[in-house]
């Protein structure tokens, strides 16, 4: 997943255009896509992820970054559009040819569009918009081929750990600053702050791909994996991912900790947890900002830990969100997208004024400043860019310690490499029924659900 499609995420963390989409909402019609670049010909753009009508303040935001760019890439014309990357609509997205020039997509779709020749090859146009050197490497393989061309721009990297409300911790008799980091701790916390608050101690998200994506990560977190290293086979119907929906099922029928309701997706598990209804869930620190500023948390209730493990340290899941450009796009097309990701992502991390505007804007649109994450650049970049914003922190990093711990110690786990939102989707049935039949088989769900991802796998 991305956080994106959380935010549509999603974070996540956890978000193309074929023939015909060349002129999809207003990009300049392409003529000649392999032609020489003129980075001085008028050209139109497209963006996509513009914010929604309910949310004035962003849109304001989205509108005056907009502005600022064509007064200072005066040939460049850009408009913009709501289209989101959403596991459940892309697909059709990409079949119908209606999306913008670029926009934010998922970590888990590079890997099929590449080799389909969905995404267009922007290697010398990074070289030439200077931002080939500012990408972490390793993150950058997310969009390359066996050749090392590039294919896309990692923007967002998340990993997963557990949130917890901190006030809902302290009335269950619990150390806010000590949250759990195994997952027989999380089942005995969760019993405690059930039975001291009446609250849901715990709750899994299991709706829009989000129930495979979770059952995937405390997958992970056991020790195991769901996909085999070529991506040709399910692996998930082993020990690890059965001691995860042992544990679910146990929690849900057993303790009774999880609360009444079990079909839950990104936005409203999070908007529950932040109305004090839960107490601890699986999420990227991202959550945060939905929840203090969508819905209203107090700052100081929300807390951040590792993901928790199981006869570990295994590891997390990790992902993120990636720009991608129409590959219909004219050479022309590219670096003006190119020019636009890289105003509106990188140039924050180099140059200290424009990070130190950069929060100066957040806080003056109710924006966020300081929370911890992980970072698409080197992290002397990125160490160096938070020092120059931490006089404007609004986010109380303490709260975040065990989350920023775990980075130092826990390997992150990319997500499935093939067809990766399929298989969550496969699996999302396979959570729901256990937390909604008290007498769900595990082990035939699982066999189901590989019997039929495996199909899929191996087309």
């Amino acid at each position: 997943m991305t956080r994106v499609s959380r935010w549509g995420a999603g974070l996540g963390l956890a978000g193309l255009v074929l023939a015909g989409a060349g002129c999809a909402d207003g990009t300049t019609p392409s003529t000649d896509a392999g032609g020489a670049v003129d980075e001085k010909a008028p050209v139109t753009i497209t963006i996509g992820d513009r914010p929604t009508p309910d949310k004035p303040n962003d849109i304001a935001a989205f509108e005056r970054n907009i502005k600022k760019f064509m007064d200072a890439h005066p040939n460049i014309t850009v408009k913009s559009t709501e289209t989101k990357w959403d596991a459940q609509t892309f697909q059709a997205q990409v079949a119908g040819g209606s999306l913008p020039t670029v926009m934010n997509i998922s970590f888990t779709e590079p890997a099929n569009m590449i080799p389909n020749k969905q995404l267009p090859d922007i290697t010398d146009e990074l070289k030439l918009v200077d931002l080939t050197k500012d990408l972490n490497p390793d993150v950058l393989k997310i969009v390359q081929d066996g050749n090392g061309r590039i294919y896309g721009v990692p923007i967002d990297v998340f990993s997963v750990g557990l949130a917890y409300n901190r006030a809902l911790f302290t009335q269950a008799g619990l150390d806010p600053d000590k949250p759990p980091t195994t997952w027989d701790e999380v089942r005995q916390y969760a019993r405690q702050i059930t039975e001291k608050t009446g609250k849901a101690g715990y709750a899994q998200l299991t709706k829009d791909n989000t129930g495979g994506w979770m059952l995937t990560t405390m997958t992970y977190s056991m020790g195991g994996s769901v996909q085999s290293q070529d991506g040709k086979k399910s692996t998930f119907n082993e020990a690890p991912t059965k001691k995860a929906l042992q544990l679910l099922k146990d929690m849900r029928w057993s303790d009774n900790t999880m609360g009444s309701n079990f079909l839950y997706n990104q936005e409203e598990i999070r908007q529950d947890f932040a109305a004090g209804k839960i107490g601890m869930v699986l999420q990227a620190p991202d959550a945060y900002d939905m929840c203090v500023k969508n819905f209203g948390m107090k700052p100081a209730d929300y807390g951040h830990g590792a993901l928790p493990q199981d006869g570990g340290p295994h590891g997390t899941l990790t992902g993120g969100s990636i720009k991608m450009i129409n590959p219909k796009a004219s050479k022309n097309e590219i670096v003006a997208a190119l020019k636009w990701i890289k105003s509106q992502e990188f140039d924050k991390y180099t140059n200290e004024q424009l990070a130190v505007q950069n929060a100066k804007d957040s806080i003056a649109d109710k924006g966020f400043v300081g929370r911890p994450g992980i970072t698409p650049l080197s992290q002397e970049t990125y160490d160096r860019y938070n020092a120059w914003r931490e006089p404007y922190n609004n986010v109380p990093v303490e709260q975040f310690t065990g989350y920023v711990e775990s980075t130092k110690t826990l390997k992150l786990l990319p997500e499935p490499s093939n067809k990766a939102q399929e298989v969550y989707a496969l699996l999302d049935p396979v959570v729901q029924q256990v937390l909604t039949k008290k007498d769900a088989d595990i082990d035939k769900l699982l066999t189901d659900a590989a019997s039929k991802i495996d199909a899929r796998l191996a087309r």
